[in-house]
């Protein structure tokens, strides 16, 4: 089966009632994002930062995959099928697709303040005083402005080997994750779905520009593909 790689960002999840940060003008929920997303804010105020993520959690709980989310797992049928996404909900799990790498972590998982690399799963309310068993606090598994984001060289690898790319809800312009384009062979078509597509700088791939929201936009893909 031809490789089939899908770069998602927050666009993708809009239609599902979860927010980003664009369309809020540079706060989330009111709350400017360095606050509630950055090791700096954590260290001033992990009370609001756990706040603000337990809202988020439950959020996920009320909300359902689109229908983007919905063909994107569809197309495991006909592709080997990989999701690089850089949302933090499980939408895309929920919808079926079965290989999804998260680089900016996942709202469900939890890990010690102690070690980025000790994760476990987690659903509910984390709350100041709740400890991983190596005795520190629990912090949401979140990759944070100013962190390194650790899956992003599996990432690339996976983009090195892609037959087709689909950009969907995202305008790949913040880095590290926009940096994941440099990896895409030239010869391999992309797809990039954007009700407000900016310019991708140096591609010189055959890009098929969509400007449509994520479940309008892949559903067109899903027949461009099935043409070629």
């Amino acid at each position: 089966m031809k490789k089939l790689v899908i770069l998602s960002g927050a666009g993708m999840s809009a239609e599902s009632g979860i927010k980003t940060f664009r369309d809020a003008g540079g706060l989330w929920e009111g709350h400017d994002v360095m606050e509630v997303a950055s090791p700096e804010g954590w260290r001033k105020n992990n009370a609001l930062v756990l706040d603000f993520y337990n809202q988020r959690r439950r959020q996920l709980f009320e909300v359902q995959p689109n229908q983007g989310h919905i063909i994107a797992a569809e197309l495991e049928k006909d592709f080997d099928v990989h999701i690089i996404t850089q949302n933090v909900d499980d939408l895309h799990e929920r919808a079926g697709s079965t290989k999804v790498l998260h680089l900016h972590g996942e709202l469900l998982k939890a890990r010690s303040v102690n070690n980025e690399n000790d994760i476990i799963e987690w659903k509910t309310d984390i709350n100041v005083g709740d400890l991983h068993t190596d005795g520190h606090q629990l912090r949401p598994h979140i990759v944070w402005f100013g962190e390194m984001v650790p899956a992003i060289i599996e990432a690339a690898d996976i983009v090195k080997e892609a037959d087709y790319i689909v950009i969907v809800g995202t305008s790949m312009q913040v880095y590290p994750a926009a940096g994941l384009v440099d990896y895409v062979r030239p010869t391999v078509p992309i797809f990039y779905i954007d009700p407000n597509p900016a310019t991708i700088p140096y591609l010189t791939n055959s890009i098929d520009v969509i400007p449509m929201t994520a479940s309008e936009g892949m559903a067109v893909v899903r027949e461009r593909l099935r043409s070629i």
